[in-house]
């Protein structure tokens, strides 16, 4: 019975993918649902940005060996960046009337800088989406008692998505984030509430944990530790915000104000679901300590899969799985979408700059199935639990593409030769630090990293500028004020350039 409803859901999943699909008439369609999101719909697209293969199985598995001070990143970073992003970025980004997040870095400072940062979030996506594929993997492997084997789940799981959207784009991810936020959250509560019945109630769970030293969050005072807590927090707090599919998210709303009320509401939302997931598996040391502690020394991330197959009744196993299945399917669409489309509009057509919207549009998708098959081969290769794949993705973005996009934000001195400095200085700094000195450096390679980056605009910044200067009578402002009172994207070119 588990395993049809699986393959059911599965089913009806691509269905409403494809149905979606007579909606996508262009590229505007496909990348950002044409911006025609109602509130409720953006808070679910929000709410799926992090809620996926890592919030269940990685984060919860984290907590069970860590505790709270173990999931710093993840749903404390992931919660703020998106409250961030919201409250700081949001408003500024919608009212520019632009298809991708690179767009922002081409009209704000060059070509080059739109390049170089694309690159880099295209990068980050790797370790993400290969997170989403190797936890369908898992799952298929769990519900078919190993019938199923996880290389061949990643296969399968890699196929379906890569199916609905490759044909629907954002408007298929819209309308599936809808309706699996609703059985995600459903589905979650009420298993929790089944396994309390477990464990004689929520207040013994906790009051364990607590004993167990599992509900510390702050690191004990030491310098390094402290570091290495700080550059986690920041990573996926900050490194995650130049990324395409917070920004797609937020711009697929009807209104700037919708943009920005449902990324708040969606993050608030996911820090409390999150929670749900690590009550789960840590009940799991309560209810079956031999047999969930020699799955701790194998595999983690099994304990709340197992727990839920061995302990629970059928049907809270069918919305389990159901649940688990819609986070995972949400969050890899979008997050496939994302880079996909970031390639095409900002390199492609970087070099094809004569490109109309039905050939974008094809490369778009091309660009979906290409970047499905990289991720598939990560997933395949790699020995990195889920939660550590989420957790590294974000640190090229963080010390490459964030100062960028603040400082362009926020500062009107930032330049372009400013830009550059920041981005080559914080990546060149990270990648020695994290290669040549490695775990031994006081300070995390990323946390140093973004250090540099962010003395690297300012240096660059008030120096004479020598690179990407700009005429006299061509003041960025203006540039940014007209495209975005233009209230449309210049599909087949960038903005025009004296």
């Amino acid at each position: 019975m588990l395993i049809w409803f699986v393959v059911l859901y599965l089913m009806v999943s691509v269905g409403i993918g494809l149905f979606a699909a007579t909606r996508v008439h262009n590229a505007r369609d496909f990348a950002v649902a044409g911006r025609t999101l109602p509130l409720p719909v953006v808070i679910a697209t929000v709410f799926a940005t992090w809620f996926g293969s890592e919030a269940v199985f990685g984060v919860s598995a984290q907590f069970v060996t860590d505790g709270l001070g173990g999931v710093v990143a993840d749903p404390f970073g992931a919660s703020l960046c998106l409250v961030i992003a919201g409250l700081f970025f949001a408003s500024k980004l919608y009212k520019l009337n632009i298809l991708t997040v690179g767009d922002y870095y081409r009209m704000r400072y060059n070509r080059p800088v739109e390049l170089i940062t694309t690159v880099c979030i295209i990068i980050s996506y790797l370790g993400w989406v290969s997170a989403q594929i190797k936890a369908m993997g898992l799952v298929l492997t769990i519900v078919t008692h190993g019938a199923v084997s996880e290389e061949v789940g990643m296969v399968l799981g890699a196929l379906i998505v890569v199916t609905y959207t490759t044909f629907g784009g954002m408007f298929s991810v819209a309308i599936l984030d809808f309706v699996q936020m609703a059985v995600s959250i459903g589905g979650l509560l009420y298993i929790g509430y089944v396994v309390s019945g477990l464990t004689g109630g929520v207040a013994p769970v906790i009051e364990h944990a607590a004993a167990a030293g599992k509900l510390d969050f702050f690191p004990p005072a030491d310098m390094r530790l402290w570091l290495a807590f700080i550059g986690t927090g920041l990573t996926m707090m900050l490194g995650s915000i130049p990324q395409q599919d917070v920004f797609q998210r937020i711009t697929s709303a009807k209104t700037a104000r919708i943009a920005v009320i449902g990324s708040i509401v969606g993050a608030l939302i996911y820090f409390g679901v999150t929670f749900i997931p690590m009550f789960i598996a840590y009940s799991a040391t309560l209810i079956d300590p031999a047999g969930m502690g020699r799955l701790m020394e194998d595999d983690s991330q099994r304990v709340l899969p197992m727990l839920i197959l061995q302990h629970t009744p059928m049907l809270a196993q069918v919305l389990f799985f159901g649940a688990v299945l819609s986070a995972i399917m949400s969050t890899a669409s979008a997050t496939l979408l994302a880079p996909s489309i970031t390639f095409a509009e900002n390199i492609v057509k970087s070099f094809v700059p004569t490109l109309d919207d039905r050939r974008l549009l094809y490369v778009m998708r091309v660009a979906i199935v290409v970047f499905a098959f990289a991720v598939l081969m990560v997933a395949l290769n790699t020995e990195s639990t889920i939660f550590a794949m989420v957790e590294n993705a974000y640190k090229v973005t963080l010390v490459g593409a964030f100062v960028p996009l603040f400082f362009g934000a926020y500062w009107r001195r930032a330049s372009t030769q400013g830009a550059l400095a920041a981005i080559v200085g914080g990546i060149s700094s990270w990648l020695l630090i994290e290669f040549i000195v490695g775990d031994a450096s006081v300070v995390p390679a990323q946390l140093f990293g973004l250090l540099v980056s962010a003395t690297g605009m300012v240096v660059g910044s008030l120096l004479p500028q020598w690179v990407g200067r700009r005429l006299p009578h061509e003041p960025l402002h203006a540039e940014l004020h007209h495209h975005a009172a233009a209230g449309t994207h210049h599909v087949s070119g960038a903005p025009h350039r004296h």
